[in-house]
């Protein structure tokens, strides 16, 4: 990919403290040959013009590095925690924390291979560093969707300032049976900049709508599922705890188990505000 600025740091907003225990945590990583990448608002600075303050640092990394880091941070003087297993780990160090990823919150996006084939390099706190592709940042931020935070923004900006050099076929591939969810963001993106449309290669328009025509007119699946679940991890649960839906996170249909649904589930903050009301 071209045009990845010589330093992120200047791009995003961070106070010196917190910038020294990332700093550290790149060049204990970096140094012991871990394989990770730097993403969340770094990356998106390094991909658009978005700018903005962050209140953490998220590294995506494979989950089978997880002990090894956990390891590494134990002797650097940091704590770490497998936060969820089926996606999230911390870093912490006073109220500063670094997120270690290895998959979305719906189980959608685990980090394999390809993030790191595709990778970019970029200088990040003075530390060379890699940096995830815009087609995974894309794909990850497409499925959040909650009330209190819509990355549809997001997305719209890494489409505006990245698509000329998306690799589109690998995008479609990494939707798979979620292609819905992309088409809907290229139709908003269209909407959102009318003037810059034609950057959505008319191709990846013509075969998605292709396939929505197609499923149109098909017969329904007989399985009474809620995607919704992949989108929002509450708004949606009305649906299959009391509607009889199925949970589209769950396998067969997802990734993830009933535990992990039941763990994210009570991670959800109006969950646990009302949890005293229960007794």
């Amino acid at each position: 990919m071209s045009a990845v600025p010589d330093t992120l740091s200047s791009l995003v907003e961070v106070d010196p403290d917190t910038s020294a225990f990332y700093r550290h945590v790149l060049q204990a990583l970096s140094g012991a040959g871990v394989p990770f990448l730097v993403g969340g608002a770094f990356a998106l600075a390094c991909f658009t013009e978005v700018k903005r303050h962050t209140k953490d640092l998220d590294l995506f990394i494979r989950r089978e590095d997880y002990e090894r880091i956990e390891q590494l941070m134990a002797e650097a003087g940091y704590r770490a925690e497998l936060t969820y297993p089926h996606w999230l780990a911390k870093v912490h160090h006073g109220d500063a924390f670094v997120d270690l990823i290895f998959s979305s919150g719906n189980g959608i996006a685990p980090v394999d291979d390809g993030w790191f084939v595709h990778a970019s390099d970029a200088e990040v706190l003075g530390v060379q560093v890699k940096v995830s592709p815009a087609e995974e940042s894309l794909w990850s931020k497409a499925f959040i969707m909650e009330r209190e935070r819509y990355d549809g923004a997001d997305v719209a900006h890494l489409l505006r300032d990245r698509a000329h050099e998306m690799d589109w076929p690998r995008l479609l591939q990494r939707f798979g049976p979620h292609w819905r969810v992309l088409l809907s963001h290229l139709v908003l993106f269209g909407y959102i900049y009318p003037g810059e449309r034609a950057m959505v290669p008319g191709w990846v328009m013509d075969h998605l709508l292709q396939r929505l025509g197609d499923e149109t007119h098909a017969p329904p699946p007989p399985t009474q599922l809620c995607a919704g679940t992949l989108l929002s991890r509450e708004q949606y649960l009305l649906d299959v705890e009391e509607q009889g839906y199925k949970d589209g996170r769950v396998q067969p249909h997802g990734r993830m188990t009933p535990q992990d649904v039941a763990q994210w589930t009570e991670a959800i903050p109006s969950r646990q505000d009302a949890e005293p009301d229960k007794h």
